[in-house]
């Protein structure tokens, strides 16, 4: 599948790594479920058989996602929900319950950030970045995860993240927000193990789905020296990691991340502002002499 497009009928004919009716008889929400791997990843959860519920802050996106759901006859339930809104998490959560009964599934997936300078972070932009990638990843966690142990049942959560383990150039309160969340999955992963509840982290690495736009255009001449691979990653391919980790194939893993990023964090050099002149090839730093 091309990786510039999310394209209904790419999502259909790209090749499945799991088997068919994996995941038959289960439900599952994604957030941020009306675009880029969000929509990939609910797309592949519908192949393998799941119920799916949608959320996101675009009525639009999603309803276009639903009508074609409707179309290939999969169970669907698309839901506008801000994950930063706990009263609007618990409106979604109980619109799932009436639809369908209690998810087994949740893909953490909506998000979002800027690309500025850490020195030109605006402490409102900072708190939105922070708010929506780390409170409210977190928000939807401890909601589900609170319904799932009032019914005395598991679950699986699946927490997108982003490769960060060389640190993010450009976007440090996006880096915060992602840290966090790896690390409070390990916490949870432990303390609601006997709940029956596994919660991992996929962090993929630079991904086209059509938003790489956003970014300044000298970062995204360099993009090329994201990775060994000088390639950006595909949608699909993240929304079958994201479904790995969903299915009881990975039933013995919790509170762990994988990374699928191009071999980046071994060798590679991303900025999503313009690299400074001091990390340019062509930079000769003077000669220091001590007396």
């Amino acid at each position: 599948m091309s990786a510039r497009t999310v394209d209904d009928l790419r999502l259909d004919d790209a090749p499945l790594a799991l088997a068919s009716g994996l995941l038959d008889g289960r439900t599952a929400i994604v957030s941020g479920g009306g675009s880029g791997i969000g929509k990939a990843a609910a797309w592949v959860l519908a192949r393998l058989g799941a119920r799916v519920a949608i959320c996101g802050r675009n009525p639009e996106r999603l309803e276009a996602v639903q009508s074609a759901f409707d179309a290939r006859g999969w169970p669907i339930l698309a839901h506008p929900c801000d994950i930063r809104d706990e009263a609007g998490i618990e409106r979604l959560l109980d619109a799932v319950a009436a639809r369908f009964g209690l998810p087994d599934i949740l893909i953490n997936n909506a998000g979002g950030q800027f690309a500025q300078g850490a020195s030109q972070i605006a402490p409102k932009g900072w708190r939105a970045v922070i708010e929506t990638n780390l409170t409210g990843c977190w928000l939807m966690m401890q909601a589900v995860a609170r319904r799932w142990i009032d019914g005395g049942r598991g679950g699986v959560i699946v927490n997108v993240t982003a490769a960060n383990g060389r640190g993010m150039p450009g976007i440090a309160h996006s880096a915060a927000a992602r840290a966090g969340v790896e690390n409070v999955t390990r916490t949870a992963a432990v303390e609601w193990a006997p709940h029956g509840i596994r919660i991992n982290c996929l962090a993929p690495g630079l991904v086209d789905s059509g938003g790489l736009s956003v970014y300044p255009e000298a970062a995204r001449a360099a993009f090329a020296r994201a990775n060994p691979q000088r390639a950006t990653g595909d949608p699909w391919d993240i929304a079958q990691i994201i479904a790995f980790l969903a299915s009881d194939t990975t039933r013995f893993l919790t509170g762990t991340t994988i990374t699928a990023d191009g071999g980046g964090a071994l060798w590679g050099d991303l900025w999503t502002i313009e690299r400074p002149v001091y990390f340019s090839d062509s930079f000769q730093k003077a000669e220091i002499h001590v007396a």
